[in-house]
């Protein structure tokens, strides 16, 4: 049976409030007290768990492969994983990495079960998923959470990357190109990652997305696309600062600013300011 740490530790706060309400001005100073609250509470022996610590109920759970099928039924009766389970199973390190990558794979646990592995993965900065994340790229046809989570995780995993994003941009859809060069704009210095990105800044409707992503490679050679996509009329506000921004972050110049009164990004940033 799962134990409910979050609904135990909400019934406590509960029954703190009520009883020291009157020690405090308004709920500001109460809310200001809750880390010391939650502190405690973790490290009292609970009843509800046979007199031990619920800040240390997880130690005792020597196998990652339990604690990960732990983490599954959690997720499976929508009920929220304890912060201690999680921090068990990076504190067991390499161990936790075999039951991890098994539950990123498994196609039929809880979406929440497999972005929790992934994450706690990329905590562990293991490059054991690295072939299974850049399969869910290659094959899918847009970008959902569990694939943007994995390119997240694939932007931390070293240069191997950057030769198996460059293979695979052929077959890739144009959402999954425009993660690619997300990653592959961390490798400055190779002809071939520029020619990428130019060619997903030529074909991208999010201009500014690619122009960000062109500053940050650093090669000059991307300056003369920068430079003409700043002429275009068409571009909105938006585009327009980014690719500017790209094209000084060059070290290229940006000789006439442009009006877009009535530009929808332009409108909605000035209401803001």
């Amino acid at each position: 049976m799962l134990i409910d740490f979050d609904s135990r530790f909400q019934a406590h706060l509960r029954d703190w409030m009520r009883e020291n309400r009157k020690k405090y001005k308004n709920v500001d100073e109460m809310e200001a007290q809750m880390p010391e609250v939650y502190t405690r509470w973790l490290n009292t022996p609970a009843p509800w768990l046979d007199g031990a610590k619920p800040g240390f109920y997880f130690d005792s759970f020597t196998d990652a492969g339990e604690l990960t099928e732990l983490l599954t039924q959690y997720a499976r009766e929508n009920m929220a994983v304890p912060d201690q389970l999680l921090d068990r199973l990076t504190t067991l390190g390499t161990d936790a990495e075999a039951p991890l990558l098994a539950l990123a794979a498994d196609e039929q646990a809880p979406q929440e079960a497999r972005m929790t592995a992934v994450g706690l993965l990329r905590e562990l900065e293991s490059t054991a998923p690295m072939e299974l994340y850049l399969r869910w790229l290659e094959n899918t046809s847009e970008m959902d959470e569990l694939c943007e989570n994995a390119a997240e995780s694939l932007k931390t995993m070293g240069a191997a990357v950057k030769e198996k994003c460059l293979q695979m941009q052929e077959k890739a859809c144009l959402a999954v190109r425009e993660c690619l060069a997300d990653i592959l704009c961390e490798y400055p210095g190779d002809a071939r990652v520029l020619a990428f990105l130019l060619d997903c800044f030529e074909k991208t409707r999010n201009k500014a997305l690619l122009a960000s992503y062109l500053g940050k490679l650093g090669d000059h050679g991307a300056l003369p696309a920068l430079e003409k996509a700043l002429q275009d009329q068409t571009i909105n506000y938006l585009d327009y600062v980014e690719i500017a921004n790209a094209i000084r972050e060059l070290g290229g110049e940006v000789k006439e600013s442009r009006e877009f009164a009535g530009d929808p990004y332009y409108e909605s940033l000035k209401r803001m300011q």
